[in-house]
Protein backbone atom coordinates (compact mmCIF):
# COMPACT_ATOMS: atom_id res chain seq x y z
CA UNK A 1 0.00 0.00 0.00
CA UNK A 2 1.11 3.20 -0.77
CA UNK A 3 1.23 6.03 2.09
CA UNK A 4 0.64 9.30 1.22
CA UNK A 5 1.93 12.31 3.07
CA UNK A 6 -1.05 13.43 3.71
CA UNK A 7 -2.20 10.26 5.30
CA UNK A 8 -4.46 9.26 2.11
CA UNK A 9 -3.82 5.73 0.70
CA UNK A 10 -3.88 4.30 -2.59
CA UNK A 11 -5.90 0.95 -1.74
CA UNK A 12 -3.98 -1.81 -3.06
CA UNK A 13 -6.80 -4.49 -4.07
CA UNK A 14 -5.15 -8.08 -4.05
CA UNK A 15 -6.51 -11.43 -4.92
CA UNK A 16 -4.43 -13.71 -2.99
CA UNK A 17 -6.30 -17.08 -3.71
CA UNK A 18 -5.28 -16.86 -7.38
CA UNK A 19 -9.66 -16.61 -8.07
CA UNK A 20 -10.93 -14.56 -10.74
CA UNK A 21 -12.70 -11.95 -9.19
CA UNK A 22 -15.01 -11.40 -12.31
CA UNK A 23 -15.07 -7.39 -11.65
CA UNK A 24 -14.80 -5.30 -15.20
CA UNK A 25 -12.29 -2.02 -15.33
CA UNK A 26 -15.20 -0.23 -13.97
CA UNK A 27 -14.10 -0.78 -10.30
CA UNK A 28 -11.76 1.80 -11.37
CA UNK A 29 -13.97 4.63 -10.87
CA UNK A 30 -13.55 3.79 -6.91
CA UNK A 31 -12.49 6.48 -4.33
CA UNK A 32 -8.45 4.64 -3.91
CA UNK A 33 -7.59 5.17 -7.53
CA UNK A 34 -8.10 9.02 -6.56
CA UNK A 35 -5.11 10.04 -8.82
CA UNK A 36 -6.04 8.42 -11.61
CA UNK A 37 -9.65 10.14 -11.17
CA UNK A 38 -8.11 13.28 -10.81
CA UNK A 39 -5.82 13.54 -13.81
CA UNK A 40 -9.43 11.85 -15.70
CA UNK A 41 -11.01 14.89 -14.42
CA UNK A 42 -8.54 17.38 -15.61
CA UNK A 43 -8.50 16.07 -18.80
CA UNK A 44 -11.90 16.25 -19.08
CA UNK A 45 -12.48 19.32 -20.23
CA UNK A 46 -9.46 19.23 -22.87
CA UNK A 47 -10.33 18.37 -26.31
CA UNK A 48 -8.88 15.50 -28.27
CA UNK A 49 -7.99 13.80 -25.04
CA UNK A 50 -8.39 10.39 -25.87
CA UNK A 51 -5.31 9.34 -26.40
CA UNK A 52 -3.81 10.92 -23.68
CA UNK A 53 -6.45 9.42 -21.45
CA UNK A 54 -5.03 6.07 -22.85
CA UNK A 55 -1.25 6.64 -22.32
CA UNK A 56 -2.47 8.25 -18.30
CA UNK A 57 -3.96 4.91 -17.47
CA UNK A 58 -1.10 3.08 -18.75
CA UNK A 59 0.95 4.74 -16.92
CA UNK A 60 -1.18 4.49 -13.64
CA UNK A 61 -1.91 0.95 -14.29
CA UNK A 62 2.32 0.12 -14.24
CA UNK A 63 2.72 1.85 -11.01
CA UNK A 64 -0.37 0.32 -9.50
CA UNK A 65 0.76 -2.97 -10.48
CA UNK A 66 3.63 -2.86 -9.76
CA UNK A 67 3.00 -2.09 -6.14
CA UNK A 68 0.89 -5.25 -6.23
CA UNK A 69 4.08 -6.98 -6.74
CA UNK A 70 5.79 -5.25 -3.96
CA UNK A 71 2.99 -6.17 -1.27
CA UNK A 72 3.43 -9.83 -2.88
CA UNK A 73 7.37 -9.78 -2.36
CA UNK A 74 7.67 -10.33 -6.24
CA UNK A 75 10.47 -8.98 -7.92
CA UNK A 76 9.60 -5.10 -9.37
CA UNK A 77 12.26 -4.16 -11.61
CA UNK A 78 12.43 -0.32 -11.36
CA UNK A 79 10.63 1.78 -14.36
CA UNK A 80 11.67 4.50 -16.83
CA UNK A 81 9.42 7.19 -17.01
CA UNK A 82 11.29 9.57 -19.16
CA UNK A 83 9.02 10.35 -21.99
CA UNK A 84 8.86 12.24 -25.29
CA UNK A 85 5.73 15.00 -26.03
CA UNK A 86 5.18 14.73 -30.16
CA UNK A 87 3.01 17.91 -31.40
CA UNK A 88 2.10 20.71 -32.81
CA UNK A 89 1.30 24.51 -30.76
CA UNK A 90 -1.81 24.47 -28.83
CA UNK A 91 -2.57 20.31 -28.31
CA UNK A 92 -1.82 20.61 -24.94
CA UNK A 93 1.75 19.25 -24.36
CA UNK A 94 2.52 22.14 -21.40
CA UNK A 95 -0.96 21.23 -19.38
CA UNK A 96 -0.40 17.02 -20.10
CA UNK A 97 2.94 17.10 -18.27
CA UNK A 98 1.33 18.75 -15.18
CA UNK A 99 -1.28 16.72 -14.67
CA UNK A 100 1.47 14.01 -15.61
CA UNK A 101 3.61 15.43 -12.70
CA UNK A 102 0.71 15.30 -10.25
CA UNK A 103 -0.67 12.03 -11.30
CA UNK A 104 3.08 10.60 -10.34
CA UNK A 105 3.20 12.63 -7.08
CA UNK A 106 0.12 11.21 -5.78
CA UNK A 107 1.66 7.83 -6.27
CA UNK A 108 4.64 8.69 -5.04
CA UNK A 109 7.01 7.56 -8.09
CA UNK A 110 8.06 11.68 -7.18
CA UNK A 111 9.07 12.77 -4.07
CA UNK A 112 7.84 16.35 -4.74
CA UNK A 113 5.92 16.09 -7.77
CA UNK A 114 6.98 20.01 -9.20
CA UNK A 115 7.47 21.16 -12.33
CA UNK A 116 10.23 22.72 -13.88
CA UNK A 117 10.24 23.99 -17.28
CA UNK A 118 12.82 24.82 -19.20
CA UNK A 119 14.13 25.90 -22.62
CA UNK A 120 17.49 26.57 -24.83
CA UNK A 121 18.27 29.64 -22.74
CA UNK A 122 18.02 27.96 -20.14
CA UNK A 123 20.82 25.24 -19.99
CA UNK A 124 22.73 26.34 -22.99
CA UNK A 125 25.73 29.13 -22.05
CA UNK A 126 27.80 31.32 -24.16
CA UNK A 127 31.24 29.74 -22.76
CA UNK A 128 33.11 26.63 -22.87
CA UNK A 129 32.07 24.59 -19.84
CA UNK A 130 29.16 26.58 -18.71
CA UNK A 131 26.40 24.66 -20.62
CA UNK A 132 27.24 21.31 -18.98
CA UNK A 133 27.18 23.51 -15.38
CA UNK A 134 23.93 25.24 -16.63
CA UNK A 135 22.40 21.93 -17.63
CA UNK A 136 23.50 20.22 -14.17
CA UNK A 137 21.61 23.36 -11.94
CA UNK A 138 18.76 22.44 -13.50
CA UNK A 139 18.57 18.93 -13.14
CA UNK A 140 19.48 19.68 -9.81
CA UNK A 141 16.27 21.75 -9.49
CA UNK A 142 13.99 19.07 -10.82
CA UNK A 143 14.75 16.59 -8.49
CA UNK A 144 11.74 15.05 -6.88
CA UNK A 145 9.73 15.76 -9.85
CA UNK A 146 9.23 16.92 -13.93
CA UNK A 147 11.80 18.63 -15.74
CA UNK A 148 9.87 19.69 -19.18
CA UNK A 149 11.54 20.94 -21.97
CA UNK A 150 9.44 22.54 -24.90
CA UNK A 151 11.02 22.79 -28.08
CA UNK A 152 13.81 20.23 -27.12
CA UNK A 153 15.18 20.03 -30.96
CA UNK A 154 15.97 23.95 -30.25
CA UNK A 155 19.18 22.44 -28.45
CA UNK A 156 20.74 20.84 -31.89
CA UNK A 157 20.33 24.14 -34.04
CA UNK A 158 23.31 26.10 -34.59
CA UNK A 159 26.65 25.82 -35.88
CA UNK A 160 29.96 23.83 -34.54
CA UNK A 161 30.75 26.36 -31.90
CA UNK A 162 27.42 25.85 -30.69
CA UNK A 163 27.03 24.95 -27.36
CA UNK A 164 23.85 22.73 -27.39
CA UNK A 165 24.83 19.66 -28.35
CA UNK A 166 26.81 19.90 -24.97
CA UNK A 167 23.50 20.67 -23.26
CA UNK A 168 22.26 17.39 -24.71
CA UNK A 169 25.01 14.89 -23.81
CA UNK A 170 24.76 17.04 -20.51
CA UNK A 171 21.22 15.43 -19.92
CA UNK A 172 22.05 12.11 -21.66
CA UNK A 173 24.38 11.88 -18.74
CA UNK A 174 21.68 12.93 -15.68
CA UNK A 175 19.02 10.67 -17.18
CA UNK A 176 21.76 7.73 -16.52
CA UNK A 177 23.39 9.02 -13.17
CA UNK A 178 19.99 10.03 -11.30
CA UNK A 179 17.78 8.14 -13.73
CA UNK A 180 15.35 7.68 -10.88
CA UNK A 181 15.49 11.06 -8.99
CA UNK A 182 13.59 13.37 -11.96
CA UNK A 183 11.19 12.02 -14.81
CA UNK A 184 12.57 14.53 -17.82
CA UNK A 185 9.82 14.70 -20.45
CA UNK A 186 11.25 16.83 -23.82
CA UNK A 187 8.49 18.36 -26.35
CA UNK A 188 8.13 19.81 -29.63
CA UNK A 189 6.69 19.24 -33.17
CA UNK A 190 6.94 15.95 -35.26
CA UNK A 191 9.50 16.69 -37.90
CA UNK A 192 11.98 18.69 -35.89
CA UNK A 193 11.67 15.90 -32.94
CA UNK A 194 13.01 13.08 -35.02
CA UNK A 195 15.79 14.95 -36.67
CA UNK A 196 17.01 15.71 -32.54
CA UNK A 197 16.53 12.74 -31.77
CA UNK A 198 19.61 11.25 -34.19
CA UNK A 199 21.52 14.29 -33.06
CA UNK A 200 22.81 11.42 -29.64
CA UNK A 201 22.78 8.23 -29.99
CA UNK A 202 21.66 7.42 -27.02
CA UNK A 203 18.95 9.69 -27.00
CA UNK A 204 15.61 7.41 -28.52
CA UNK A 205 16.50 4.55 -26.10
CA UNK A 206 16.47 6.34 -22.89
CA UNK A 207 12.78 7.79 -23.91
CA UNK A 208 10.46 4.14 -23.58
CA UNK A 209 7.17 6.29 -23.23
CA UNK A 210 6.48 8.44 -26.48
CA UNK A 211 3.00 10.01 -26.41
CA UNK A 212 1.74 11.90 -29.59
CA UNK A 213 -0.66 14.78 -29.53
CA UNK A 214 -2.97 14.97 -32.69
CA UNK A 215 -4.26 18.19 -34.86
CA UNK A 216 -7.37 19.62 -33.61
CA UNK A 217 -9.88 18.67 -36.41
CA UNK A 218 -11.96 21.54 -38.03
CA UNK A 219 -15.21 20.10 -35.28
CA UNK A 220 -12.52 19.85 -32.33
CA UNK A 221 -11.63 23.96 -33.24
CA UNK A 222 -15.58 24.33 -33.42
CA UNK A 223 -16.15 23.05 -30.13
CA UNK A 224 -13.28 24.42 -28.27
CA UNK A 225 -14.78 28.08 -29.35
CA UNK A 226 -18.06 27.57 -28.65
CA UNK A 227 -16.82 26.28 -24.65
CA UNK A 228 -14.62 29.68 -24.77
CA UNK A 229 -17.80 32.13 -26.47
CA UNK A 230 -20.09 30.05 -23.52
CA UNK A 231 -17.02 30.61 -20.51
CA UNK A 232 -17.16 34.39 -21.31
CA UNK A 233 -21.25 35.14 -21.52
CA UNK A 234 -21.15 35.17 -25.11
CA UNK A 235 -23.42 33.33 -27.95
CA UNK A 236 -22.90 33.43 -31.92
CA UNK A 237 -25.47 33.49 -34.41
CA UNK A 238 -25.95 30.60 -36.63
CA UNK A 239 -24.33 32.25 -39.25
CA UNK A 240 -21.23 33.27 -37.19
CA UNK A 241 -21.44 29.44 -36.20
CA UNK A 242 -21.74 28.42 -40.57
CA UNK A 243 -18.74 31.11 -40.95
CA UNK A 244 -16.44 29.34 -37.97
CA UNK A 245 -17.04 26.24 -39.15
CA UNK A 246 -16.10 26.91 -42.66
CA UNK A 247 -13.11 28.56 -41.74
CA UNK A 248 -11.51 25.64 -38.94
CA UNK A 249 -12.60 23.92 -42.23
CA UNK A 250 -10.37 25.52 -44.43
CA UNK A 251 -7.45 25.79 -42.22
CA UNK A 252 -7.26 21.80 -42.37
CA UNK A 253 -6.87 21.36 -45.64
CA UNK A 254 -4.38 24.00 -45.72
CA UNK A 255 -2.63 21.87 -43.44
CA UNK A 256 -2.25 25.33 -40.82
CA UNK A 257 -1.19 23.45 -37.78
CA UNK A 258 -2.86 25.46 -34.97
CA UNK A 259 -4.96 24.43 -32.82
CA UNK A 260 -5.73 25.64 -29.34
CA UNK A 261 -3.84 28.46 -28.43
CA UNK A 262 -4.70 29.89 -32.19
CA UNK A 263 -8.56 29.01 -31.18
CA UNK A 264 -8.27 31.31 -28.18
CA UNK A 265 -6.87 34.22 -29.61
CA UNK A 266 -9.06 34.06 -32.55
CA UNK A 267 -12.13 34.40 -29.74
CA UNK A 268 -10.15 37.29 -28.38
CA UNK A 269 -10.08 38.89 -31.41
CA UNK A 270 -13.51 38.13 -32.61
CA UNK A 271 -14.79 40.10 -29.11
CA UNK A 272 -12.65 42.69 -29.52
CA UNK A 273 -13.95 43.34 -33.14
CA UNK A 274 -17.93 43.21 -31.54
CA UNK A 275 -16.70 45.77 -29.05
CA UNK A 276 -15.69 47.77 -31.87
CA UNK A 277 -19.03 47.37 -33.64
CA UNK A 278 -21.21 47.69 -30.54
CA UNK A 279 -19.67 51.07 -30.15
CA UNK A 280 -20.20 52.30 -33.66
CA UNK A 281 -23.68 51.00 -33.93
CA UNK A 282 -26.49 53.99 -32.98
CA UNK A 283 -28.90 52.01 -31.14
CA UNK A 284 -28.73 51.38 -27.58
CA UNK A 285 -26.71 48.29 -25.82
CA UNK A 286 -29.28 45.34 -24.63
CA UNK A 287 -28.01 42.15 -22.73
CA UNK A 288 -28.35 40.73 -26.25
CA UNK A 289 -26.54 42.60 -28.25
CA UNK A 290 -23.45 42.42 -25.73
CA UNK A 291 -23.77 38.78 -25.69
CA UNK A 292 -24.63 38.18 -29.28
CA UNK A 293 -21.20 37.66 -31.63
CA UNK A 294 -22.25 38.01 -35.65
CA UNK A 295 -20.82 37.08 -38.65
CA UNK A 296 -19.14 40.42 -38.72
CA UNK A 297 -17.36 40.04 -36.08
CA UNK A 298 -15.18 37.35 -37.75
CA UNK A 299 -11.45 38.95 -38.93
CA UNK A 300 -11.47 39.19 -42.21
CA UNK A 301 -15.01 40.17 -42.44
CA UNK A 302 -16.13 44.10 -42.97
CA UNK A 303 -13.97 46.31 -41.33
CA UNK A 304 -10.65 45.76 -40.16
Amino acid sequence: MVQMKDHRKIQIQLNHDNKDTGKSQEWLSDAGHYPLLKAKKRLSGMIGMDPVLTFIREMYALVYVNECRRELGMTVTPQNYHMLFIGNPGTGKTTVARIMAAMLKDMEVLEEGHFIEADRADLVGEYIGQTAQKTKDIVKKAEGGILFIDEAYSLARGGEKDFGREAVDALVKAMEDRQHKFVLILAGYPDEMRQFLNLNPGLPSRFPNTLTFRDFSGGDMLTLTERLITEKQYQVTDRMRQKLYGHFQMLREADFRQNGRYVRNLVERIIRRQALRLLEEPEPMNQHTLMTLEETDMPGTGKE
